[in-house]
């Protein structure tokens, strides 16, 4: 099935309709997206990294669980498919997918489905609308990024800090300097490296276009990204595609914060979920590049609205006694755009 979610855009598979051995599923989903090709003219991708990517999803045998689902990115110019990171646009279409292929019954008028995150190891719960006992992908609700309306898919995360990196923060640490530069090392749910974009010599509110002809700073983003990668626990990056890099600055349009991200080495066209996640914790740490930037409000629940190019995403975070970030939610919609046999 290919579906839109979030902001992003790829293939859903029955983990029985692929091949058990990881090698020949990735070369079976290289030919499905036509990599590697800048253009991926022979597949099904769309010549961009939100456009070529895949969910696998099985019913679940883990308590409390309905579907465990895994994410692979598949790139575009290169022969490679990685689990290294999550993905919670894509997220957003395993439960109306986990639905439609009969792997959990509708219960009502909406339908949550517990889903097991498998690159991260952590739970996520979708609530899926469900009127009649059907999945409907029409409705009210609107994504910046995404043109029209639909159905919201409100996510619920618990317990995704550390999930990649064992730790909120992997050194210890609020700030750190990395390769010269004064850094925010994160991990609540995407792995991420928060820069004040003026600490790089940009403002932070460049378009997409902008930022990807500037080989400088791309260059010496992918000089931090590396160093880092080494002290958030994730060894070698060179060929992975976390770290995440978020250059923030202040909010333009009343939000919390403005973000211009790298996935790892294009610019983002909005922003990933887990990413929006991440930055929007930073917000709250005393002593973050991203806390000195933002604008928080108060009290146990806060709204934070993550500024990216195409508009903003707004992350709701519950803290507990002890101010720390227990709970995120995120509003997403996605959509069903085929469904059929494709020929690898």
């Amino acid at each position: 099935m290919w579906m839109r979610g979030g902001t992003s855009k790829g293939g859903y598979f029955l983990a029985e309709d692929l091949p058990a051995d990881r090698e020949a599923r990735d070369v079976l989903l290289l030919r499905i997206m036509g990599s590697p090709d800048t253009r991926q003219i022979d597949g099904l991708g769309g010549g961009d990294p939100l456009t070529s990517k895949v969910a696998v999803v099985r019913r679940s045998a883990r308590p409390g669980v309905d579907v465990d689902y895994l994410f692979l990115q598949v790139f575009v110019d290169q022969a490679m498919v990685s689990d290294a990171q999550n993905c919670g646009n894509i997220l957003a279409g395993v439960g109306p997918f986990a639905i439609e292929r009969g792997l959990v019954a509708a219960a009502g008028a909406t339908t949550d489905v517990a889903i097991y995150m498998e690159n991260t190891g952590q739970v996520a719960v979708a609530t899926v609308a469900t009127p009649g006992g059907r999945v409907t992908y029409a409705g009210a609700a609107a994504i910046d990024g995404v043109p029209g309306a639909a159905a919201p898919v409100p996510l619920l995360f618990r317990d995704t800090a550390g999930s990649t990196c064992g730790a909120l923060l992997p050194t210890g640490n609020a700030a750190d300097m990395v390769a010269g530069t004064r850094v925010t090392l994160i991990d609540n749910g995407m792995p991420c490296i928060v820069i004040a974009a003026t600490d790089l010599g940009v403002t932070g509110y460049e378009d997409r276009d902008t930022l990807d002809a500037d080989r400088g700073l791309k260059a010496r983003l992918e000089v931090i990204r590396r160093a880092a990668g080494a002290v958030m626990n994730l060894g070698d990056v060179a060929d992975k595609s976390v770290p995440k890099i978020m250059l923030v600055a202040p909010s333009r349009a009343g939000g919390a914060i403005t973000v211009r991200s790298f996935i790892p080495h294009r610019a983002h066209a909005s922003i990933g979920v887990l990413g929006a996640v991440s930055v929007a914790t930073a917000c709250l740490l005393p002593g973050s590049v991203a806390a000195a930037l933002a604008v928080t409000g108060s009290g146990p629940v806060r709204t934070l609205a993550v500024e990216h190019p195409t508009g903003a995403l707004s992350a709701v975070l519950t803290l507990d006694g002890a101010g720390n970030v227990a709970t995120a939610a995120l509003l997403r919609t996605a959509r069903k755009l085929f469904d059929g046999s494709v020929f690898g």
